[in-house]
């Protein structure tokens, strides 16, 4: 296997292990809010729903964390392995956050233990509740955390090159960098607006398979809500993170976009084909991406013609960048109308068609999800760590990457189906009604 064989396979695999592990490591980090809301509002109201809500995402919750500490230790393996040259020169400076990260997973893992073990042992749920806000802590720092790291490889600092030595290391100035405010803010927000809609999608699933309990319509409702809080805030740090860009990688915004031109006055392109270098087909939107760069209708926006052809990231990501978009902006649309049907009592929101296009947005989310990610990872072509360092410097030359591939696709897909499997067996063999049902007798035999 030639180097250019080892840096493609290397490649792969690391997109792979990313695409999967970012599935898990989203819902990783959203779930432990949901259910800190829910549990929260069932002690305020009283509801032994909402309580209930909490109790049985926390049961799912432990499956999904366990299939992301695989991908993750997996990751971590793979950038040693696959990227020596990358971790040789990065490590030294950036370890700081990826041991902090392994120190907020122990810490929410810990606290988690306690909240499953501890369930109608506290006489005052509130002091249960406590439990829940390390773990929804845990699982936030873990991801700004490993967020910082990739933030870092996209605006490196914090440390000279001097004769191939590094020399003047600091890590907090390495952590602290342009692209973290940004980058970390839009992960762990759209990781929390992901986990809503995937929650909110199974309940309509559960209300349009015939369970018309009470139950699913308050998951529904609890979790659209907070969706659309979310969206909305996922949208507005979008904004911030376009003109980061603007500011700091401008060669990433044009490429998203397909501005190939240096101009003032500059249009958003949405959708639309290339076709040997000419746009067709597009949405043009005037000033649209002066404004997106720099808040400012008339101001210039840097175009792929000021940088060398070998620095211009693959065009492709404008579709990535169009994908990820349009799907944040249905799911805001779709939330909003829900919570809007909701208070002003319209019947569309409980028809099965509307029900099954929040069904769809579970999916829909995580498919956001992999495109916003594919797009922060091939936007950032062809360095690995920018204008230092480019991937194919980074790659290892083993020639057994290609059986590496094939063995961590076995790996995944049992992974992946095994963790349905038991989700779905897991919430099929204990039905709500079923569960509440026991909870009643158990509380009627212990009043008795």
């Amino acid at each position: 296997m030639g180097n250019e064989e080892a840096v493609f396979y290397s490649r792969v695999l690391t997109e792979l292990t990313l695409s999967f592990h970012i599935i898990y490591a989203t819902i990783g980090v959203g779930v432990p809010l949901m259910i800190m809301i829910a549990q929260w509002v069932g002690i305020k109201k009283n509801d032994e729903h909402y309580i209930l809500l909490a109790r049985r995402w926390a049961r799912g919750f432990v499956i999904t964390v366990a299939v992301g500490v695989v991908t993750g230790t997996a990751i971590g393996m793979q950038l040693s392995l696959l990227w020596p040259n990358f971790m040789e020169l990065a490590g030294n400076v950036i370890a700081l956050p990826l041991f902090l990260e392994t120190f907020a997973f122990f810490f929410e893992a810990i606290f988690l233990g306690i909240y499953l073990y501890t369930w109608d042992r506290f006489e005052n749920q509130k002091k249960h509740l406590l439990l829940l806000i390390p773990v929804a802590i845990g699982a936030s720092a873990s991801a700004v955390f490993i967020t910082i790291v990739n933030a870092f490889m996209n605006a490196p600092q914090g440390f000279d090159v001097l004769n191939g030595e590094l020399v003047n290391i600091n890590p907090l100035l390495a952590m602290f960098n342009p692209a973290m405010p940004t980058k970390v803010a839009h992960v762990v927000v759209t990781a929390y607006m992901t986990a809503a809609f995937v929650l909110a999608a199974i309940a309509a699933f559960r209300l349009l398979k015939g369970s018309n309990h009470i139950y699913h319509k308050k998951a529904l409702f609890l979790t659209m809500k907070v969706g659309l809080v979310f969206s909305i805030a996922a949208a507005i740090i979008g904004d911030f993170s376009g003109k980061y860009l603007a500011e700091y990688q401008p060669e990433k915004l044009a490429a998203a976009e397909w501005h190939f031109e240096t101009e003032e006055n500059a249009p958003l392109i949405l959708y639309g084909v290339l076709d040997n270098g000419e746009v067709k087909y597009a949405i043009k939107i005037p000033f649209a991406l002066s404004i997106l760069a720099h808040f400012n209708p008339t101001a210039e926006v840097i175009g792929l013609d000021q940088f060398p052809e070998d620095e211009i990231p693959p065009l492709y990501i404008h579709y990535l960048f169009d994908l990820m978009v349009t799907i944040g902006v249905w799911m805001t649309l779709l939330s909003l109308v829900y919570w809007l049907g909701i208070q002003m009592r319209w019947k569309m929101v409980h028809s099965k068609l509307f029900r099954w296009l929040i069904v769809l947005g579970g999916p829909l989310s995580i498919l956001a999800i992999e495109a916003g990610w594919w797009l922060a990872e091939v936007g950032r072509q062809p360095w690995i760590l920018r204008g230092l360092m480019r991937v194919e410097d980074a790659a290892t030359t083993s020639g057994h990457v290609d059986t590496m591939l094939i063995l961590f696709s076995g790996l995944y897909l049992v992974l992946g189906v095994g963790s349905v499997v038991v989700l779905t067996r897991m919430f099929r063999r204990n039905p709500v009604e079923q569960e509440l049902e026991d909870r009643h007798a158990t509380k009627g035999a212990d009043i008795s």
